[in-house]
């Protein structure tokens, strides 16, 4: 997707017909059980922890940099796609990015806190550009090349290879739920443990990954599993937690049954006391947890399309009014024109710097 972005819209006239319902919704769940994100971040939350000083510099490294340095937002620019999703596909709109440098130049121009790409992304031009902006080196992936195609990350770097290329956080994803998780669990708990050790920030993609989670809607983007997937998550102390946006809910439920089994478990009071079916509720049940916010809950951009720039802003607003702490843009920004991808990231950047856009 490479066309234009019109001129710029306020974030009102952006969410269109759902301008009020997302602006102005008043959250089931009280923004007083919450650590939310703040100047002081790292401070108030992380300085409790056994993070080592090493650690807590290289967290407040990446809370520091970029448009949304010091507010306790996260603006990231990831670009796992050329393995995850094959480069073909992730840079046949615009293919400039099939050259790294132009990934790093993309996050520094649009103001990002952080790039989060691949140890040859980062390794080919580290020496020019990690004293520059914050490296997040992702270390698993999934590879689309293997047939037939499979889900499984696998880890494709090592922790001393991020921190030698100068990274200050590592990333990594699990299926959870998939029949590989038992593995990836703990193969990224070892990971993180090591990355605190040489004084690195951990961030964890808790993507759902099974077909018993595809029933009558997409349950992989159901508030209670990738919640508890997020709850995992905390658990191998990643600091940061990305997810995607939540959709819809009792996924528990739902596999129940369609498998005629019995599936985890969960409680009524999840779906009565916890949540409804506005995106600003099952995206705080997310956060809630996160520890109730003591790991930041970032929310990804998704893929791109028509309407990438409402999209954008859309999600932005969910993630802020839920007390996230900001999105993960990938193929919205780089497969459009580099200029209209800056102004993407800026326009999201703004509804975090907006004092409009307040949490529900």
């Amino acid at each position: 997707m490479t066309a234009t972005l019109s001129a710029p819209q306020s974030i009102a006239s952006l969410l269109g017909k759902e301008a009020e319902d997302l602006l102005t919704h008043k959250a089931k769940v009280s923004r007083d059980l919450l650590h939310l994100p703040g100047a002081d971040f790292i401070d108030r939350i992380f300085t409790i922890s056994d993070r080592s000083p090493q650690v807590l510099r290289s967290l407040q490294q990446l809370y520091s940099f970029g448009r949304l340095g010091n507010t306790g937002y996260l603006s990231i620019l990831p670009v796992d796609q050329g393995i995850e999703h094959s480069a073909g596909a992730s840079f046949a709109p615009n293919p400039i990015y099939f050259d790294p440098e132009n990934i790093v130049k993309l996050a520094i121009a649009s103001g990002c806190n952080a790039v989060a790409t691949t140890l040859g992304v980062l390794g080919s031009v580290s020496r020019k550009y990690a004293h520059k902006i914050p490296f997040i080196a992702k270390i698993n992936h999934n590879e689309l090349l293997t047939f037939p195609n499979q889900a499984d990350q696998i880890m494709f770097a090592s922790v001393e290879q991020a921190w030698n290329l100068g990274a200050v956080a590592v990333g990594a994803t699990i299926y959870f739920g998939s029949e590989q998780s038992t593995r990836q669990i703990q193969e990224v708990s070892k990971a993180f443990a090591r990355a605190h050790e040489l004084g690195m920030a951990t961030i964890l993609w808790c993507y759902l990954r099974n077909n018993a989670f595809k029933q009558d809607k997409d349950y992989h983007l159901a508030g209670d599993l990738s919640g508890q997937a997020n709850h995992l998550g905390v658990t191998i102390e990643a600091d940061i937690i990305k997810q995607k946006l939540p959709e819809d809910n009792r996924g528990y439920e739902a596999v129940e049954k369609a498998s005629g089994k019995s599936y985890g478990k969960t409680s009524d009071r999840v779906y009565s006391d916890l949540t409804t079916d506005h995106p600003i509720d099952l995206t705080r049940y997310q956060l809630l947890n996160c520890y109730s916010g003591r790991a930041g809950l970032i929310n990804s951009g998704g893929a791109s399309g028509k309407n990438d720039f409402a999209e954008a802003i859309r999600t932005a607003v969910i993630n802020k009014r839920a007390g996230g702490s900001g999105l993960i843009s990938g193929r919205k920004t780089f497969q459009r024109p580099f200029e209209d991808g800056v102004k993407l990231f800026n326009a999201i950047q703004d509804v975090y710097l907006s004092p409009d856009v307040t949490i529900a």
